[in-house]
């Protein structure tokens, strides 16, 4: 009989630490090169060898490619596809260590030795010899080293059920290579007759707040959007400030309002999505000038639960309508004050009605000769060329001015639950009652992931009035940035993500927790899948 070889504790850490050394930080050339080293990596295995057409690489963006492993069983139809990505994000923060950010054996005895270098509470992890510290431990290779290990066991054991092992890059900064491969899914589904049955992702458990030390298995995942603003005022010169409105100042009353602001809060079962908070706010200009700033931008950002996209921009909208007035307000008292006439009231104007007024005005080739001059700039991410495209209809349509354009920017991110299917709450009781038993180990049910999370892009729900008022008001929609909106409602399966433990992702001390890691954890997927088999 074959031997297993990702399959003991020994084993796993060991590969572990092989994936960890192929750093592979979004966008970097070590992302684009991870795919296919795990792709000869995965040709080890016998199954493939017999099958080789069940394995694949896919293309993705920016030159990067997703792999698809396939286990198919000759009778089952029923089909579990295996979640992760590849990419982390980047080491800088590792300072001196950062060569051994990738070398967790190395990086968790340098810690040790220099501990003091360290935040007090890593010291006790440090001393416990738990924990494997190194950027990729945690998040989230252990998982994708979990799904490989359920590959292997599946093919030489013939479990009666399909395994997808999908793994993607870039889950990080876009999202983009699970975009790319919500279609591969949907093609493999019609191509070998698949039924998915649960999509499980693997990401690793997450304190839901600083000292939080319990484990959980997510039942969802907070969807997430980007409210953008361009604030577009009057120039004037400096000497005379109030011959115009200066773009800082129109946008310090929106984030005022935006920041923490309660209104966008959802609590649904008893948890609530984090309150806003601004991502970016910057000056469109490029160089010092004594002519007054009038065109600035921000980024807000949201996170939803049950309220669709439509609605979150509703309430964006009346947001800024009342930052708008309270803009003006303000400004027209210090025009009374100062004697001066004022230059007019500050507008709210959606993306989609900016649009429509400059194509009536230029015309639609002129609309696409200035989009297709800033999709050039390929230093511009979507976010940066959606609020330049609508800095430039702006410029050819100053009569609307003083405004604040309203818009998106990507990503967007739809929220996922499955708390109420009767699978995801079976296979929910058997997990914690299995970790009880075997491990007196106490898991939690969380509803939602707290954090982005590539479940979001299976299982969509939303009806059609929400992705249209999404496209509306993402400038670059379409062309640069698209979601596969009409795949991933095919994709109609419930999700859960059941992971590692481990702590401070995005970290220099992330680590995981070696026990639960290498022993735990697999053994109770490896039961999850085997009870899922049987019903």
């Amino acid at each position: 009989m074959t031997t297993l070889q990702w399959n003991s504790p020994s084993q796993l850490r060991t590969l572990l630490n092989e994936l960890v050394s192929w750093k592979s930080i979004t966008f970097s050339e070590g992302e684009r090169q991870f795919p296919m080293k795990l792709y000869a990596k995965l040709q080890d295995l016998d199954y493939f060898h017999q099958y080789p057409d069940r394995l694949s690489l896919h293309d993705a963006d920016e030159r990067r490619k997703l792999l698809t492993a396939i286990y198919k069983h000759p009778d089952a139809t029923q089909t579990i596809c295996l979640i992760s990505h590849f990419d982390t994000v980047n080491t800088e923060e590792y300072g001196s260590m950062e060569p051994l950010a990738t070398q967790p054996e190395e990086l968790t005895k340098l810690y040790m030795e220099k501990k003091e270098e360290l935040p007090f509470e890593i010291h006790q992890d440090l001393e416990s010899e738990a924990f494997l510290f190194g950027r990729g431990t945690m998040d989230m290779k252990m998982g994708l080293v979990m799904h490989m290990s359920l590959i292997e066991q599946a093919s030489i054991e013939e479990w009666p059920i399909n395994l997808v092992l999908l793994t993607v890059p870039d889950e990080e900064v876009n999202s983009s290579g699970m975009r790319y491969a919500v279609p591969v899914l949907v093609e493999l589904q019609k191509k070998y007759g698949f039924t998915y049955t649960l999509f499980l992702n693997s990401e690793p458990t997450f304190r839901q707040e600083p000292t939080d030390n319990s484990h959980y298995i997510y039942t969802g995942t907070i969807g997430k959007v980007l409210a953008a603003a361009l604030f577009y005022g009057k120039e004037t010169h400096a000497g005379e400030p109030l011959s115009g409105m200066t773009s800082p100042y129109m946008a310090s009353y929106l984030t005022q309002e935006m920041e923490w602001n309660s209104k966008f809060r959802e609590t649904v079962r008893g948890e609530s999505t984090p309150l806003p908070v601004t991502l970016q706010q910057t000056d469109l200009r490029l160089h010092y000038s004594t002519q007054t700033p009038y065109r600035s931008s921000a980024l807000y950002n949201l996170f939803l639960m049950e309220r669709s996209t439509s609605e979150a921009f509703d309430l964006f909208e009346k947001v800024a309508i009342e930052a708008a007035n309270k803009c003006t307000a303000a400004y027209n008292e210090i025009c009374r004050q100062q004697v001066v006439p004022p230059i007019g009231k500050v507008k709210v104007i959606r993306y989609k009605d900016l649009l429509e007024y400059a194509t009536d005005k230029l015309g639609e080739s002129i609309i696409q000769e200035i989009k297709a001059d800033i999709y050039y700039n390929d230093e511009w991410d979507d976010r940066e060329k959606s609020l330049r495209i609508t800095d430039q209809l702006m410029i050819r349509c100053q009569e609307l001015a003083p405004a604040m354009i309203i818009l998106f920017a990507p990503p967007y991110y739809p929220a996922v639950n499955s708390s109420d299917n009767k699978l995801v709450q079976e296979c929910t009781t058997f997990l914690t009652e299995k970790a009880k038993e075997d491990f007196q180990l106490d898991i939690k049910q969380v509803h939602y992931l707290n954090g982005i999370c590539d479940l979001s892009y299976v299982n969509y729900s939303e009806d059609l009035v929400g992705w249209e008022e999404y496209e509306h008001n993402t400038p670059v929609w379409g062309d640069t940035y698209h979601l596969p909106f009409d795949e991933m409602s095919q994709l109609r399966a419930p999700v859960i993500n059941v992971g590692p433990f481990g702590y401070d992702a995005h970290k220099r001390t992330e680590r995981l927790h070696t026990v639960n890691a290498f022993e735990q954890f697999p053994k109770m997927l490896r039961e999850l899948i085997g009870y899922i088999s049987k019903k």
